[in-house]
């Protein structure tokens, strides 16, 4: 993605009364979401899993054993990059083949190159021999380079059959997505062309591809190819790919998107190289561009969000990607709270929630009474001062709408808005799936078929929580913990 050159300027003059805060404990600083010390984190970019440990860059790099407790290993992960070249969106793999020269197990960051003076964008390499931590430029960039100032963030992956890498690059006011192969990293030839489809808009960016077990079943897996839409949003299609074209199953469908909230883009999967795992797993950034640089963040600038799983599901219109939350985070439940209720008419406090904070996980599931009247039922979150987001389902319609207009104390340009998606009770209930994290939520609705991530930046006396009901024809079962924080 383009825009880093300018955020490295805006965290130089932000940095330094972070530093001069306790550390983690900063206003709007979520603690259970990775957040770097004090700078700007953008795209996730060179997402991967080697030697048991995963890897995570942008383009300095944190390190997890359990996508939950990251390290930040450095601010500063590419080195020797020539002046007047800014580097962007990219990915990492590990040459196991030595297929660049570097050696067995190299680890290669294939990036956009932006020069500064022309604006083009062009696709580089660099090379680590300690694992990831560092790289070094390679010293005959760029690799790739069709002399475009809109041809970005490629994904590079091992195409096993054909012995081969496969390069996926946005051409983005084009709305396309370049397939090229290559034999050592160094040398790429185009394959072909993918879209316009779907959403097309605008832009498409940051394109990733990948595989997905289908109901569970490892010896059954499809593709998934992934694109950030203008600016603000993620689709995805469904398909298959020979080794030089995606095909999807649903050529003329409705843009099928990842996320339904207000802020999630640009995320990709961890390639695992230790393969041993079916799982697939993923982070996005929690940020829409409207308003990424306006933050009132005074550590830095940017969120990721929290580590999903992604599996296909066979539904009536075909294929869907669902996400689930990474089973790790059970690791930081702490007070547990549960309730079962028929809801009365207005508003009905949650006093044992809004004393965790604004770090908690709610799990919820709302039932209206059989041939009862429709029920408009939600949440109010983050609540205090006649601020809150407001999580309402609309039993007749099927809707359920995020309301963020009045969220926030900080003065953010066009952040006042508000998302919805219809999700369908199944036999009857809705089941919402909820993390809220000092200024993030992110709502998983019936087990990952529809996801919501926002930024709310709560006040820190917005910590109040109540659920309310139009019509008191509702029970709602309630589960809650405390969640503990990945600083401490």
């Amino acid at each position: 993605m383009k825009h880093y050159f300018i955020i490295s300027l805006l965290w130089l003059l932000s940095a330094v009364p972070a530093l001069a805060q306790d550390l983690y404990t900063e206003k709007y600083r979520p603690q259970y979401h990775y957040t770097p010390a004090s700078r700007w984190i953008g795209d996730p970019c060179g997402l991967m899993k080697h030697n048991g440990k995963y890897l995570a860059y942008c383009w300095g790099a944190a390190q997890s054993t359990d996508l939950v407790h990251w390290t930040e290993l450095n601010d500063n992960a590419i080195t020797n990059i020539p002046k007047g070249i800014a580097p962007f969106t990219g990915s990492v793999v590990i040459d196991r083949h030595n297929t660049a020269g570097y050696g067995e197990n190299a680890a290669i960051a294939a990036f956009t190159s932006f020069d500064e003076s022309s604006k083009k964008q062009s696709q580089s390499i660099a090379f680590s021999l300690n694992g990831g931590t560092t790289f070094q430029y390679y010293d005959l960039n760029p690799v790739l380079d069709i002399w475009s100032t809109e041809f970005r963030d490629p994904t590079v992956i091992w195409d096993e059959k054909n012995h081969r890498w496969v390069m996926l690059v946005a051409k983005a006011l084009e709305k396309k997505v370049a397939f090229y192969h290559s034999p050592d990293l160094k040398h790429w030839t185009w394959l072909s062309d993918f879209g316009p489809m779907g959403d097309s808009e605008r832009s498409w960016e940051c394109p990733d591809m990948f595989q997905v077990c289908v109901d569970g079943n490892p010896s059954v897996k499809k593709w998934v190819l992934l694109i950030s839409v203008n600016w603000a949003r993620e689709q995805y299609f469904v398909g298959d790919f020979d080794g030089s074209t995606f095909v999807p199953d649903q050529p003329n469908a409705e843009p099928l998107y990842v996320d339904h909230g207000l802020d999630y883009y640009a995320s990709r999967v961890f390639q695992n190289f230790d393969a041993d795992s079916h799982q697939v797993f993923t982070i996005g950034w929690v940020n829409t561009w409207d308003y990424a640089t306006t933050a009132p963040s005074t550590w830095g600038k940017g969120i990721w969000s929290l580590p999903r799983e992604y599996s296909l599901r066979s539904t009536p219109q075909g294929l869907r990607l669902y996400q689930s939350p990474c089973d790790a985070l059970q690791s930081l439940r702490g007070a547990k709270h549960s309730a079962t209720r028929r809801l009365k008419p207005g508003i009905t406090p949650l006093r044992e929630i809004s004393k965790m904070g604004n770090t908690y996980e709610l799990i919820a599931e709302i039932t209206p009474a059989a041939a009862a009247p429709a029920d408009v039922v939600g949440f109010n979150l983050c609540e205090a001062a006649g601020r809150k987001v407001v999580v309402s389902y609309d039993t007749a319609s099927g809707t359920l709408l995020i309301d963020r207009t009045n969220s926030t104390d900080a003065q953010i340009p066009k952040f006042s808005r508000i998302a919805h998606h219809k999700v369908a009770a199944i036999d009857g209930t809705l089941k919402l799936h909820i993390f809220v994290d000092k200024s993030t939520i992110e709502i998983f609705a019936n087990d990952g078929e529809a996801v919501f991530s926002l930024l709310t930046f709560a006040d820190t006396e917005q910590t109040a929580a109540s659920i309310f009901s139009l019509t008191g024809k509702t029970s709602v079962k309630l589960t809650a913990w405390q969640l503990k924080s990945i600083w401490q």
